[in-house]
């Protein structure tokens, strides 16, 4: 077989949304070049189906048969001017004729062959990977590499070998483990992978580079991202937020999983109010501490409250009369009633009194607005969220712009022009370079519907605590007990607490709220852990009610010493003195009781030995991202399954030419048919 090459490999990741391909292996291992959705939709021909929906639009041709000379028929008749008939005219020939077209966007119809993992329709799937076949256009010799969903069974596995070697006639066919796969991208051959998708989470433990199938969680449902959007539209969507717009607001910045034990801002601010509720009352101050004391009265002037010396309102209010701020002067009433300008000069008054308060209120807004958005996203009671919109190009006024219901609008219901929006307190080069990625990416968005017959409208709202709270009802503690299962089932008890400290979580959003349920739920600390390392043995069980582990009497053989005789100190005494040995006992004999002492000893202290405590762990940490693919540092490693493939095809296709059985070649196919596959799969 000639060797392959870079150029010609084909790698695909089938996803239950969106599905990943790539032709080729750069220099660099990239992001996939190809992201198409997951979905197909049926032709007109039964068992055929089209990439994008087809609709039927009717257009109506109209010919009065008038040929090119302006003849009726091509008969002259009377009361012809200029070829125009006076007469009535022919009747008209009027026919509708179907035409045909695409709708990109459109979703009505489609067909989803993979859900939450599973493949729930094979002729629609195979339809999808001939689509990503022809729209890369490989070469006749191209291998292919596949990654495989944990919930597909070894039939699957047979019968996309037989799609893949009889439709598209490839020279080896290879079949690779998604959890495998990610290892393969963190360079790791031991790890337990958690992978949540768009309707389903998967947990897999892998250890030296082989997956374990004993209590593995595949495919479990209501943990994926799906179920975080149904809870955030069952909160906001009587705000009038749809899905999709809860879809944006899941994937962005404000959208947070507080860790367990985080108070909630309002909480926090609630938390944060007077300590000392009669020192509030009474002189104004918050609490005994430093910075607790800003009224007039808590700093030594007249305490507030009815009665003898004391001050009677608003702490503020007396600050600012004694300031002077409020302080109008002495009046000239007379010269004021004399001029006859009282009306003009109690109206300017007033209206100073009003622009005074105009602007300190102004100014506490700006204060508190610039303190609001010094604070985290996390201490925040509201963020604004800016989401876009899909409208049909028919909104849109003749001069390019938006029509009058386009308009951005914000919560108070009044069109205002949209602001770009401003980086947090953790903005830097990152950020604004994440930034100008994501304006990239929507003004290209914005060029492909415009193509299409649509625009993007973009709105902006504020969302209050709602969006802490997508995964409640249990979502994270379901993922932890997963884990906690799949890692308790393996099989090795000694590679467990190495499992543990090898989590790979790939979503977003989520990490540091699951590692928190794990260690609140599962971690104990390595002092309490001693105490089951040094006093307890490993050999004891826990006691049931069927009387095994009654103690039971116990006949010891009569020892060959006497009685409170330690043999051990017997046999040193009597090694170089044989004259001191009992009666009736050889050296040889007293030689042979202390090897056996020993070794009853050392069986012992073998017994009582822990190797590890690996029922709850007490370390749990997350594996490091690989930093040396600077194209991954920007997207993130949401699809690291998709760079282990290209590591992993580099391996296998280029380097090792299929000398470690990576792959299934067309000989071995011929050969062993479609189950020859599970010799040779990742």
């Amino acid at each position: 077989m000639p060797p392959f090459k870079d150029e010609h490999v084909l790698i695909i990741a089938p996803g239950s949304q969106t599905s990943l391909a790539q032709l080729g292996l750069p220099e660099s291992f990239t992001p996939a070049r190809l992201r198409i959705p997951t979905r197909m939709f049926p032709a007109e021909k039964k068992g055929e189906w089209e990439a994008t929906k087809i609709r039927e639009r009717k257009v109506t041709n109209t010919s009065n048969k008038t040929e090119a000379n302006g003849h009726v028929d091509g008969n002259i008749t009377v009361g012809e001017t200029n070829g125009k008939v006076d007469g009535p005219t022919a009747p008209e020939d009027q026919e509708d004729d179907p035409k045909f077209e695409e709708d990109p966007t459109s979703e009505e119809g489609a067909v989803y062959p993979l859900r939450d993992g599973r493949i729930v329709d094979w002729s629609c799937f195979f339809a999808l990977f001939t689509h990503i076949y022809n729209t890369m256009g490989p070469p006749f010799h191209t291998p292919i590499l596949v990654i495989s969903q944990p919930a597909w069974t070894a039939q699957d596995h047979e019968s996309l070998t037989q799609f893949i070697f009889e439709k598209f006639k490839t020279p080896a066919f290879c079949l690779m483990d998604s959890a495998l796969a990610v290892c393969y991208a963190y360079a790791t051959p031991t790890a337990t992978v958690v992978d949540v998708g768009h309707g389903k989470c998967d947990v897999t433990a892998v250890n030296e580079f082989l997956v374990s199938d004993l209590g593995r969680g595949s495919a479990l449902p209501g943990c994926g991202g799906e179920a975080m959007t149904q809870r955030l539209h069952d909160l906001l969507g009587e705000k009038g937020f749809t899905r999709d717009v809860c879809e944006q607001l899941k994937k962005s910045p404000i959208c947070e999983i507080l860790p367990p034990g985080m108070e909630m801002p309002a909480e926090a601010e609630a938390n944060a109010h007077a300590s000392n509720p009669a020192a509030a009352a009474s002189t104004g101050a918050s609490g005994s501490g430093a910075g607790q004391r800003g009224s007039i009265a808590a700093q030594g002037g007249a305490p507030r409250g009815p009665g003898i010396n004391t001050e009677v309102g608003d702490a503020d209010a007396d600050r600012e009369f004694k300031e002077g701020e409020d302080d109008e002067g002495i009046l000239d009433v007379a010269a004021i009633v004399a001029s006859g300008k009282t009306s003009e000069f109690l109206a300017k008054k007033e209206r100073e009194k009003a622009a005074k308060a105009a602007a300190k209120k102004d100014a506490a807004d700006a204060a508190a607005v610039a303190k609001e958005r010094s604070l985290p996203n996390s201490k925040r009671v509201k963020a604004t969220f800016h989401y876009h919109e899909r409208r049909p190009l028919e909104e849109l006024n003749i001069n390019g712009k938006r029509a009058i219901d386009g308009e951005n609008i914000q919560d108070g219901g009044e069109s205002k022009r949209q602001k770009t929006p401003e980086l947090g307190v953790d903005s830097g080069v990152q950020a604004a370079e994440n930034a100008a990625a994501a304006r990239r990416e929507e003004r290209k968005e914005e060029r492909r519907r415009n193509r299409e017959g649509t625009a993007f409208i973009r709105k902006s709202a504020d969302v209050g605590l709602e969006r802490f709270q997508a995964a409640n009802g249990g979502i994270l503690d379901e993922i932890a007990d997963a884990i906690h299962r799949c890692i308790l089932s393996y099989s090795d008890i000694s590679k467990r607490s190495d499992l543990w400290d090898s989590l790979i979580i790939l979503g977003n959003g989520f990490k540091e709220a699951l590692v928190g349920t794990l260690n609140s739920r599962y971690l104990i600390s390595p002092s309490s852990a001693t105490i089951f390392t040094s006093e307890l043995p490993s050999n004891i069980t826990t006691p049931v009610a069927t009387g095994a582990n009654t103690p039971q009497p116990q006949h010891h053989p009569p020892s060959h010493h006497g009685p409170g005789v330690n043999p051990l100190l017997l046999a040193a005494t009597t090694a170089s003195n044989s004259s001191l040995a009992p009666p009736g006992q050889s050296q040889q004999q007293l030689h042979q009781q202390l090897q056996l002492q020993q070794y009853h000893q050392q069986q012992m202290q073998q017994s009582h030995q822990h190797s590890s405590h690996a029922q709850t762990p007490t370390s749990i940490k997350l594996l490091k991202m690989p930093d040396y693919f600077p194209e991954w540092k920007d997207v993130g490693m949401e699809e690291a399954g998709f760079l282990g493939a290209q590591v992993a095809a580099k391996v296998v296709f280029v380097v090792d030419q299929g000398i470690s059985k990576g792959f299934m070649s067309r000989t071995e196919y011929n050969e062993l048919g479609p189950q020859g596959i599970h010799e040779s799969c990742l």
